[in-house]
Parts: structure tokens; sequence; C-alpha cells
């Protein structure tokens, strides 16, 4: 008998409805590899928010833009990334990966559903739409 106080955690196959459940909203799913999904969100956005599968946590990762190559450019996004994170992101934050600017989130499979799921790629999407024209800025400018 399974013990129901102890959370079940969230299979490959769970993690493939979700994703199925997206394409609902106009989203496109492309599996990279297994255990690895690109997400193309419907609408304006083109990007790619990146799904991976990798117990005990599944990464939602979409790279943002390139840092400026130009240091003060380059310093002014970095504070301004930091200030993003602190006051408008519910779920993940901006980071630099090399010379890539990033945004990224990790969920715990032990106790994720759906709708958690859901909560943390829309409020990527929606951050991402909302800030790209600012960023964009620094990215000009280089």
């Amino acid at each position: 008998m399974r013990d129901l106080t102890q959370p079940t955690m969230v299979t490959r196959e769970d993690l493939e409805s979700f994703l199925d459940r997206l394409t609902a909203g106009g989203a496109t799913i492309k599996e990279v590899e297994p255990g690895l999904w690109s997400v193309r969100p419907g609408g304006a956005l083109e990007l790619d928010v990146i799904v991976h599968y990798n117990p005990p946590v599944v990464l939602l990762r979409v790279k943002v833009m390139d840092l400026p190559g130009d240091e003060a450019q380059a310093n002014a996004v970095a504070r301004r990334l930091l200030e993003l994170n602190a006051t408008d992101l519910l779920h993940g934050s901006y980071g630099i990966s090399g010379s890539t600017i990033i945004l990224t989130e990790a969920l715990e499979l032990g106790h994720l559903d759906y709708e958690e799921f859901l909560a943390a790629y829309e409020s990527m999407t929606l951050a991402l739409a909302s800030h790209m024209r600012e960023l964009s800025t620094f990215q000009e400018a280089r």
C-alpha cells in the first residue's frame, strides 16, 4: 500500500503531460533529447523555454540575450536584472551565464503539480514579454 502522507515525485511522463497541456494555449513543444524539451510560447514571443527533467527538479531556462560587450552597458544591465529579480519576478530569476543573460526557474518534483508548473512557466513568459523592450535597449547600445 502506498503511503499517502508522502508526496509522489512527478515522473517524466507526468511532465510530458504538463507540456502537452501547454499546447492548448498555443505553445509548440519539441523534444530535443530524452528529458529535454524546447517550448515555443504562442504569441509574439520568439524565444524557447528549455525544460529539463533532472530529478529531483525540473529546470526551466530561457536565453534572453547576449550580454552587452561594453563594460558600462554590461554593468548597467546587470544592475537592472538584479532590480527586476527583486521587484518583478514571482518565480525564477535573471542571471548571467558566460556572456548570456538567462532567466531560470527550478521546481521540486516531489510535490509539483500542473498548476505550480503552469504558474512558473507563465510567470517567466509574462516577465519576458514585459521586460524585453527595456532589456533590448541595452543590446542596441553595443
